[in-house]
């Protein structure tokens, strides 16, 4: 009797929601809302000089999907973030238009940028400028201190502006790899490759005399390489005069390891992508100064 007791009940019980299906219309109006916010003047100015152009999305407001839940983030500012719109359109995109065609910066360029305050902190003293994402998207951390950092051109491309081409240069080598010649000029020997080890006191200071162009680039032959393009694009010919001059001692052979290693990525530049790195370095210089002097409107979101 109770088997056919409790089947009774579940018939019944099924009855009123097929009436209620049937008789009901549902709402046309979604609860479910994707970023439906009406766009702002900022917003409209990306879309003019980013999205439609490039078809590259730049996003400032803070994505927690977007960010590495290992690390505490904070949001970018509404004004920096404008401000950093502008340095990267400018100093960036604009650089390889004029320097490579603007089909080259349409083909290349990331997709995607994404800005985030603060800068992600290791608990070993390093923290990151920023990182690159499957050859489509750069994160671009501490735009929070931008008004701290962009009034000196050295301090511009230390935090920001080196970032930029350095992670560009790894989506550039992941279209094409980069001479296996490059990774023997320091591969292999005492004098070698550190990985995680670059950052030890040991390896703080002679650097340069065991040929690598920043501490970073220590750690790898990829990332050697993307700091050699990032540096040489945003120093003057003297400072690199001054540095290789700098890594000569009788000890070490850090001068010539340097400039077969710059010469070299200049040689990939030319004939992987048809740019003269000379030429690239006096565009992006000659815009910086434009920038740091103030004869460039950083502020405005007027769509010309």
């Amino acid at each position: 009797m109770k088997k056919y007791f409790f089947l009774a009940l579940s018939i019944i019980a099924l009855l009123p929601l097929g009436t209620a299906c049937s008789e009901e219309q549902l709402d046309p109006e979604s609860i479910i809302t994707v970023d439906s916010r009406p766009k702002n003047a900022f917003d409209l100015w990306l879309d003019a000089n980013y999205v439609y152009p490039y078809n590259i999305e730049f996003k400032y407001r803070y994505e927690n999907n977007e960010t590495d839940l290992n690390y505490y983030s904070v949001p970018a500012s509404y004004e920096n973030s404008i401000v950093m719109a502008h340095l990267v359109k400018y100093l960036c995109i604009d650089s390889y238009d004029e320097a490579a065609g603007v089909t080259f910066t349409r083909t290349y360029f990331p997709k995607e940028f994404f800005l985030m305050g603060e800068w992600e902190y290791k608990n070993n003293g390093v923290y990151t400028l920023g990182t690159a994402e499957g050859g489509k998207k750069i994160i671009l951390m501490g735009i929070n201190y931008l008004p701290i950092y962009m009034t000196t051109a050295e301090n511009l491309n230390y935090y920001y502006l080196k970032t930029i081409h350095h992670e560009f240069t790894h989506i550039l080598n992941q279209t094409k790899d980069f001479p296996v010649t490059f990774s023997q000029v320091s591969g292999g020997s005492a004098d070698g490759y550190l990985a995680d080890s670059w950052n030890a006191s040991d390896y703080a200071s002679d650097y340069l005399q065991r040929g690598f162009i920043t501490r970073y680039a220590q750690h790898s032959d990829r990332e050697d390489f993307a700091e050699c393009m990032s540096v040489y694009v945003t120093h003057t010919a003297d400072w690199w005069a001054a540095t290789i001059e700098s890594a000569t001692t009788e000890e070490k052979d850090g001068a010539a390891k340097l400039m077969t290693k710059i010469s070299i990525v200049k040689s990939y530049m030319s004939e992987t992508f048809g740019i003269d790195l000379d030429n690239l370095r006096d565009i992006i210089l000659r815009r910086q100064g434009e920038v740091v002097s103030g004869q460039v409107d950083l502020h405005s979101v007027e769509i010309k």
